[in-house]
Parts: structure tokens; C-alpha cells; sequence
């Protein structure tokens, strides 16, 4: 149903020590997570609607397998005080999330006009 590929242009986000990473770059530009479950068809759309705008190197998107990674995922829902849905984008700016959207909201034209 979904897909199992791996993004090309994402940092993926394994631990809570990447997560820590990602939350510092935040304090410099703003991060985008996507929060990704590649069992769903809906979540697969998503990322492709985003992949090239991830393609672009002034941007900082990171990558989140739910399945895998289900802490990372609740300890993002945690220390950003953001209701976990799935798949899910959250920008982050200085370590607080400025913007979430999820499911078929999720397109590059929203999350661009966050992060420019």
C-alpha cells in the first residue's frame, strides 16, 4: 500500500540524539521532521509532494520512520507540545514548533512559506 523508500535529500532522525541535533540547527535556520510511516499511502503522497523542495540544500528536512523510531516520535510530540499525527510536518524555529500540518495538508507551497 505504502511505500519503503527511503528519502534521497532527508537527514533521517534514528535517535533522541539526532533529534537533539536537529532542535540545535534550529536555533540557526528554521528544521523541517517529517513524520513518516511507510505503511500508509497518504504519508508516501506526502513525501513526494515535499521531495523536491528537501532536494534543495538551504533547507534542513529531516526524516522520521514512525515504525522504526516510535520514541523519537513521541519525545518530538513531547518537547514540542505537538499533537503526534501521522505523516506529520513540524517547523521548528528555535527549538519551538512554529507550524504543523498534517496528512493531505501537507504540501511545498505551506511548508515554504514557513521556512523562507
Amino acid at each position: 500500500m505504502g511505500t519503503t523508500t527511503r528519502p534521497t535529500h532527508w537527514k533521517e532522525l534514528h535517535s533522541l540524539t539526532d533529534l537533539e541535533q536537529a532542535l540545535a540547527v534550529s536555533s540557526e535556520r528554521p528544521v523541517v521532521l517529517f513524520k513518516h510511516s511507510v505503511a500508509c499511502g497518504i504519508s508516501a503522497g506526502a513525501h513526494d509532494r515535499l521531495e523536491q523542495l528537501a532536494a534543495d540544500e538551504r533547507y534542513s528536512f529531516y526524516y522520521l520512520d514512525l515504525l522504526a523510531h516510535r520514541d523519537v516520535s513521541n519525545e518530538i510530540a513531547k518537547r514540542l507540545g505537538v499533537i503526534h499525527q501521522s505523516p506529520q510536518i513540524i517547523v521548528v524555529k528555535n527549538g519551538k514548533a512554529a507550524f504543523s500540518t498534517s496528512h493531505h495538508a501537507i504540501n511545498a507551497q505551506a511548508v515554504l512559506a514557513q521556512i523562507s
